[in-house]
């Protein structure tokens, strides 16, 4: 089914792992699906390397369901962004995670309009390569509430353009479960995670008292062309064993939730 939910793997949670060794753990812990990271397993420009790790994902019978890529509208160079997009296409993924600035919630309108203006482009070039473009929901940026971010979709207004979610840190159940509720019709993926603070990541368990209602409402946006995952990201200790515990409990969570 289009909306079912698969579970998958950030590779940056395994950020100081070889990309093969994120394939096998990913692999054995049942995940299905990779968001590969630009900072460290998929540097932009090596097209090479990029085709490789995404025939070894492929072999391992995984997919490669998104690039996570750390374009920061409005300030990526043009030069920039054609080499994300390039090197997402010889990876194999479909989509490709964009940043804002760290403007907040509230920047002035200025700064706005070329967010605006640079998500457009971005959104108009992956267009013409078939790709979509996700854009990160993170503190500190433009896309930090879902007022923003849904301010920030219908001002792009681009067929390609939608948004990730994760839980901030700090908000209770209800303003969290109220903040997916207002964006899951413009969602692609989510990360997914359980942590106290920033510096205080616990067991994927602990958010029992949050995830599987999420995960039981996925995300709905029209137009989406491809799978939706449940990317798990950052987990304790950045230990491959606590990513096999959480993996389990997302498993588990993932097949209690409705088709």
């Amino acid at each position: 089914m289009a909306d079912r939910l698969r579970p998958g793997l950030c590779s940056v949670t395994l950020r100081d792992m070889s990309a093969l060794d994120v394939i096998a753990v990913a692999a054995r812990a049942g995940l299905t699906a990779i968001e590969w990271g630009a900072d460290r397993h998929v540097q932009p420009g090596d097209l090479a390397l990029a085709a490789a790790i995404g025939r070894r994902t492929a072999d391992a019978g995984l997919t490669c369901a998104s690039y996570g890529s750390y374009l920061f509208a409005p300030t990526a160079s043009a030069s920039d962004i054609e080499v994300v997009l390039d090197t997402a296409a010889s990876l194999g993924a479909p989509n490709v995670r964009v940043w804002t600035d760290w403007v907040g919630p509230h920047p002035e309108p200025q700064v706005r309009e070329a967010i605006r203006a640079q998500l457009g482009f971005i959104a108009g070039i992956a267009a013409d390569r078939g790709l979509t473009v996700s854009l990160e929901f993170h503190p500190g940026t433009l896309t930090e509430t879902a007022d923003s971010t849904l301010a920030l979709l219908d001002a792009v207004d681009a067929a390609n353009l939608f948004t990730y979610w994760q839980p901030a840190t700090g908000a209770s159940v209800d303003e969290l479960l109220a903040s997916w509720r207002a964006v899951r019709h413009r969602a692609s993926h989510l990360h997914v995670f359980r942590w106290r603070a920033v510096d205080d990541r616990r067991p994927l368990a602990e958010g029992a008292d949050l995830w599987p209602q999420v995960l039981a409402e996925p995300p709905s946006a029209a137009g989406w062309p491809g799978e939706r995952v449940a990317f798990l990201e950052f987990v304790r200790g950045d230990d491959p064993a606590q990513l096999g515990d959480d993996a389990a409990v997302l498993l588990g969570w993932l097949g209690a939730a409705p088709l």
